[in-house]
């Protein structure tokens, strides 16, 4: 589905807010009659502000406001460490939230119109998982976002969009896409043609530069790659900045065979590992990010895709721990399951911590953080990962305790490829869908 993926001009609103307002005079005599206690030589105290903004847009008769783009840009920055990006990068982003927003008014209304409700109940359980991921009750969450400029309403709206675009493509348009046996004979076809040879599963951040501008664009470049490297989401970024067609499913290229690629974009990508991050590349017309996020060889076994039976051992922190504290608990929790022989023992040894314990059977190695996969193809059953977490989070260990081994040769997964095929389909007439509503809206802009 989507993405809290939203990122933020605010600099604009913020240089108003400092600016102290001139007192404005009128002469007495001038004053009309208006039988309010108003003084004839008034002065105006604050910002300037209206309590209530001008629309920005109104999209069929609804209107999208300022406070509306402001506060999903506040959503934005709560998802990417509040990344500091030029003014005109903001002013570009700001577009972008604006955009999105229309298109999600859109959608609600589309869904709307074919009788499709979503349950508050529905918006509400959704939301209450997404504070838990912030370790927050739904109360805290409503607070956290009002504190950072945006609010509870703009993330239910924004789920609200989610889930009735979902709906409206499930039953307008899955439920009539089809694959044909045809379509998936090929792509087998392709593949056995094609064993052995690397594939490589990329996501691309795509800026163009021209002469005037290649310094400027470079710039931003590396400030995206800071952000990314201090955590920001790859998609995220992908969605707002990247000018390649792909920035609408979060930058992902999907598996590509390096031959398909920019010389320059290939050389580069084969000398990448799982989860690492290159850039900028030259490429033709402009630069690239590049996150390796898999790769494999085709119709070749692997050792990534074993399936494991893994116990997570956790060991949450309480709010407002420091960095030096983390680190410090980090240490002893890590010389504490350092003893786990076997997941037998790793119960005995959560509740003297007093940690929790989760056992998970049939997750695929793939689905893991490549951090851990590298970890996890070289360990034996019944040992122990280094502790990984946050400070705001906690720390955890994983213990191995079982590995199916993939066969020594894959065949082609034909459910898979159908699957894929379909969702390519139904993404390609969605796009369609889209594009068709913002041809037939009534867009009013202010």
């Amino acid at each position: 589905m989507t993405k809290i993926s939203t990122m933020f001009g605010l600099i604009a609103a913020a240089a108003v807010g400092s600016v102290p307002v001139s007192a404005q005079t009128v002469a007495d005599s001038e004053t009309p009659a208006t039988n309010l206690a108003i003084p004839g030589n008034v002065q105006l105290y604050g910002d300037g502000k209206p309590n209530v903004y001008r629309p920005s847009a109104i999209v069929n008769g609804e209107v999208i406001t300022a406070t509306d783009i402001e506060q999903r840009m506040a959503l934005i920055r709560i998802a990417n460490n509040n990344m500091e990006l030029p003014a005109e990068e903001i002013q570009r982003l700001r577009q972008q939230v604006f955009s999105n927003l229309i298109d999600e008014k859109l959608q609600i209304q589309e869904a709307r119109a074919a009788k499709i409700d979503i349950d508050e109940n529905v918006i509400n359980e959704q939301f209450a998982r997404l504070a838990a991921r912030f370790k927050q009750t739904p109360d805290e969450f409503s607070k956290y976002l009002a504190s950072k400029g945006s609010s509870a309403a703009a993330v239910k709206q924004q789920i609200r969009g989610e889930f009735a675009w979902d709906r409206l493509l499930s039953r307008n348009i899955q439920s009539t896409t089809n694959v044909s046996t045809d379509e998936v004979e090929a792509v087998v076809k392709r593949l056995q043609e094609a064993k052995g040879q690397d594939e490589l599963h990329l996501g691309e951040i795509y800026l163009a530069t021209t002469p005037e501008n290649a310094a400027a664009v470079m710039a931003n470049a590396q400030k995206i790659i800071q952000a990314l490297q201090a955590g920001g989401s790859f998609a995220a970024y992908a969605r707002q900045f990247s000018e390649a067609s792909t920035a609408v499913v979060g930058g992902d290229l999907g598996w590509v065979r390096p031959a398909t690629l920019p010389p320059s974009m290939a050389q580069a990508a084969l000398n990448m590992q799982p989860g690492q991050l290159v850039g900028p590349v030259e490429v033709p017309g402009g630069i690239s990010i590049l996150l390796m996020i898999d790769r494999r060889q085709v119709l070749t076994a692997d050792p990534r895709d074993a399936v494991l039976s893994l116990k997570q051992v956790s060991l949450d922190f309480a709010p407002g721990t420091t960095e030096a504290k983390a680190s410090e608990l980090a240490s002893q929790f890590a010389d504490a399951t350092r003893s786990i022989a076997g997941c037998g023992a790793a119960d005995d040894i959560a509740a003297k911590l007093g940690a929790n314990v989760v056992s998970r059977d049939n997750i695929s190695m793939r689905a893991l953080p490549p951090q851990l996969q590298n970890t996890l193809i070289n360990m034996q059953i019944g040992q122990v990962t280094q502790p990984f977490g946050a400070a705001n989070e906690g720390v955890s260990v994983l213990v191995l305790c079982g590995r199916d081994l993939p066969e020594s040769a894959t065949a082609p997964d034909v459910q898979a490829i159908e699957q894929k095929l379909l969702e390519d389909k139904v993404n390609k007439r969605a796009q369609r869908y889209l594009r068709d509503l913002r041809r037939d809206a009534v867009i009013e802009y202010n």
